[in-house]
């Protein structure tokens, strides 16, 4: 664990420094754990108020924080969390049909007044969209935030290797819906 990490959590854990200790955790890892949470469900405001429930969970769970695995993984499996659950809720409410949490996020992409991106990132976008889950986030986690295997393994809490199969399947199913256009 990174020396940085061990401070904070250290002083996230002391009653005199909790607050300027979260104030420093929310501004280093806000924008990175936004945009992998935007990755899950699309929608910026969906994206924006789960983060906001990444953060309260962080404060009222840091003490139970066995620090195990890194700040970072610990950070990026709450917010894998929050965000799947957040999509199972959907489903549950049926807002999303069984079936349709593919069609769901394409919509919820396509009616985003929020997406600034060039022709080719929304056709990828829309690829990755209609990957199953699974492969959605492994890609996600590995082409766009760049974690390594095992990274992504503690936070999903799965093997390496099945993780290197969903990758190469979702690059695989990515190239063919290219192909296919």
């Amino acid at each position: 664990m990174i020396d940085k990490d061990k401070e904070l959590i250290a002083n996230l854990k002391s009653e005199d420094n909790r607050e300027a200790a979260f104030q420093l955790l929310v501004k280093t890892y806000q924008q990175r754990l936004y945009w992998h949470i935007r990755k899950i469900v699309v929608g910026h405001d969906d994206a924006d108020d789960l983060l906001q429930n990444v953060f309260i969970k962080v404060w009222k769970n840091i003490d139970n924080f066995r620090e195990d695995s890194s700040l970072f993984t610990w950070l990026f499996r709450i917010a894998t969390n929050e965000s799947l659950s957040f999509l199972q809720h959907q489903k549950r409410r049926n807002i999303i049909s069984f079936d349709g949490v593919s069609d769901y996020l394409v919509e919820t992409f396509e009616t985003d007044a929020h997406f600034e991106g060039e022709d080719l990132q929304k056709r990828l976008q829309l690829a990755v969209l209609k990957l199953p889950e699974k492969q959605r986030l492994v890609f996600n986690m590995k082409y766009y935030d760049e974690m390594k295997y095992e990274e992504i393994a503690e936070i999903l809490k799965t093997s390496v290797g099945a993780l290197k199969a969903s990758y190469h399947h979702a690059v695989k199913k990515i190239e063919a819906h290219f192909e296919g256009e």
